[in-house]
């Protein structure tokens, strides 16, 4: 046998030990489990619902919409659940009280997903302070208050699982999304500091590198520039099917992996070959994000001003294009009670 054999053979058994202690780990039962999923009323946080609920979990949504927190709290309702609905801002770190109150009705949280999120779409010259400080309040802030309320109960347990939602913006900067990609570099960063300082406490945290996912949330993202334009690539792109995922695809591989514990999943092909790219060949990765800013809306139209998705609609979208991540919208409580 060669070098090269031998170390393919290697190669070949490491795989192979390391693909047994993978799947060799008891498998968690949400059965049961108080699971609070925040930003729960809409998009990826209500079809995780959904899921849990079919798993059998105690489910508690929160959010800061009461309106879509009603929609929400019927739509499980179908799927077998009397689910508990928060009005809440996580960004108040008082609102974060709101622990108690599952406590005193469900009992101890047993399974945290931070999921609540806001995306802002635009160049830099339409980005304010505000808009940075905004996206660090909801993605990362609103996930950090949630951890600090529910930790001391988990860790007096010895047990409890984490499961922070960040994104492929949190591992590759994507032109037009600075704000966003910024909280959610923070959100990773802390999430894998974390699994590792609580990890010897019962806790385990996993963190979720998801690509694009056909949620249904363009409609209420924020648009700034020309606001149609960055609608329309935002949009499409969220709604091809090669490109991007399926919510309910998306929403069982997260569980799945919380389930098993692991430190990080990243779902959707994009993903996986964006963090691909950026580990082997981080040069090339930036003359290609470089090279995608100049096929981009430049500044102009509204400027610094916002507009929502649903405000900022055109012949490209809705259109053909973006049939299915309408229809993601329409599932998925994505659209406004003022505007379906």
């Amino acid at each position: 046998m060669n070098r090269g054999e031998k170390a393919a053979l290697l190669l070949a058994l490491g795989a192979g030990v390391w693909w047994l202690a993978r799947n060799s780990r008891p498998r968690y039962d949400f059965g049961r489990k108080v699971v609070l999923v925040t930003g729960g009323s809409r998009g990826l946080g209500l079809v995780l619902a959904r899921q849990l609920a079919q798993r059998g979990a105690f489910v508690v949504i929160c959010a800061r919409d009461e309106g879509e927190l009603d929609r929400a709290r019927e739509d499980l309702r179908r799927f077998g659940s009397e689910p508990l609905a928060l009005r809440c801002d996580l960004t108040d770190p008082k609102d974060v009280e709101m622990v108690a109150e599952i406590e005193l009705q469900r009992g101890p949280v047993d399974v945290l997903i931070n999921n609540a999120g806001i995306i802002g779409v635009g160049p830099y010259e339409s980005m304010t302070l505000d808009d940075y400080h905004q996206a660090m309040a909801v993605n990362f802030y609103a996930a950090l208050h949630t951890i600090h309320a529910i930790v001391p109960s988990m860790r007096r347990r010895k047990t409890g699982r984490i499961v922070n939602i960040s994104s492929i913006g949190g591992k590759v900067s994507i032109p037009h999304l600075l704000p966003y990609c910024a909280s959610k570099f923070a959100l990773a960063g802390f999430s894998e500091g974390l699994r590792a300082e609580v990890a010897g406490q019962g806790i385990t945290v996993t963190t979720v590198i998801p690509g694009l996912m056909r949620t249904g949330s363009p409609p209420q993202a924020n648009f700034k520039g020309q606001n149609q334009q960055e609608y329309a690539w935002f949009s499409i792109g969220d709604s091809l099917p090669l490109v991007s995922k399926s919510a309910e695809s998306a929403a069982s591989q997260i569980l799945t992996a919380c389930a098993r514990g692991d430190a990080e999943v990243i779902v959707g092909l994009s993903a996986k070959l964006g963090v691909l790219m950026k580990r082997l060949f981080p040069g090339l990765t930036f003359d290609l994000t470089t090279l995608t800013n100049y096929f981009l809306p430049a500044m102009g139209g509204i400027g610094t001003a916002s507009a929502k998705g649903y405000q900022s609609q055109s012949n490209w979208s809705p259109s053909l294009l973006t049939t299915l991540t309408e229809q993601a919208a329409r599932q998925n409580n994505e659209i406004p009670e003022a505007v379906s």
